[in-house]
């Protein structure tokens, strides 16, 4: 069933688990994914970041996700990743997405309020619930920028919850997008901090190559979303060139098949991660 963020970070913060948010691509990733939640009985969250909208546009794979969400029998959540313009927010929005987020990590603090404060007014109109970044969490999400890492000043922080109100916060501890050149070190010390000083849910973006250990700790420590993109795409690629290397894809639905299949292994093994499986 299609139900808003917010109800599954409640959730979440309630009985300690986080709930995962997984970034999808075409049908076949979908159908994986929801293969996943309801085998699981796990509440979810399916998302797209802008940056991916040159490979799936917004008004072809918005209304299936939507639609798969509906039609799902676990509480999934629909999620709008990395937004960038208000025109694609508020396409999302129109679309029927749950939530939103406005990525204003890369501008001056108070612009970053101040624009983050304005897609919280365009989403409040649909009751869609809001989350931003502040910090900048390494790399891009599709890889073409070399960001810098830079972590969330616990202060601003605080700050940045009082003056948005904003549903979810993403926060940089050390964390990036992408595959990872070796395991990255996490900074707890300021993970704690920012759980200590607010009260809003916590998302840790960039979770490809994090250990489970990892995870579980940051789980238990404020962050109640957990994004994942990478190893989904990097799963589906290598589950399909298995099966070619198997010679076990005679036809498109063989390789359909195997693209699903991809999907639902790697989402599955972080449901069970993140702890949220049984929760729906």
């Amino acid at each position: 069933m299609l139900v808003n963020m917010r109800e599954l970070l409640a959730d979440a913060e309630e009985k300690d688990y986080a709930v995962g948010s997984f970034s999808v691509a075409n049908m076949e990733m979908v159908l994986g994914a929801i293969k996943a939640f309801e085998e699981l009985n796990s509440p979810a969250i399916l998302q797209i970041a802008e940056v991916r909208l040159k490979q799936s546009p917004l008004e072809v794979i918005g209304p299936l996700m939507v639609a798969a969400a509906k039609n799902a029998k676990t509480p999934v959540a629909v999620h709008f990743d990395h937004g960038k313009t208000m025109e694609k927010i508020g396409q999302a929005l129109d679309l029927g997405f749950t939530s939103v987020m406005f990525d204003g990590s890369h501008l001056p603090l108070d612009e970053n309020i101040e624009m983050t404060k304005a897609v919280k007014a365009l989403a409040d109109m649909t009751n869609a619930a809001v989350e931003a970044e502040i910090g900048c969490v390494g790399g891009s999400e599709d890889g073409s920028e070399d960001i810098a890492i830079n972590c969330t000043r616990p202060e601003d922080a605080v700050r940045f919850e009082s003056e948005t109100g904003v549903d979810a916060l993403a926060i940089a501890i050390g964390n990036a997008h992408g595959n990872y050149k070796s395991t990255p070190k996490l900074r707890f010390d300021i993970l704690e901090e920012v759980d200590r000083l607010t009260k809003v849910p916590l998302v840790l973006h960039g979770g490809t190559g994090i250990t489970p250990d990892d995870f579980i700790r940051c789980s238990h420590t404020g962050i109640k979303k957990i994004n994942i993109a990478t190893a989904t795409f990097d799963s589906v690629e290598k589950t399909v060139r298995e099966c070619y290397n198997e010679n076990s894809i005679n036809g498109y639905y063989d390789l359909q098949a195997a693209e699903v299949e991809g999907a639902y292994q790697n989402v599955k093994k972080h449901i069970l991660i993140f702890g949220s499986d049984n929760k729906a």
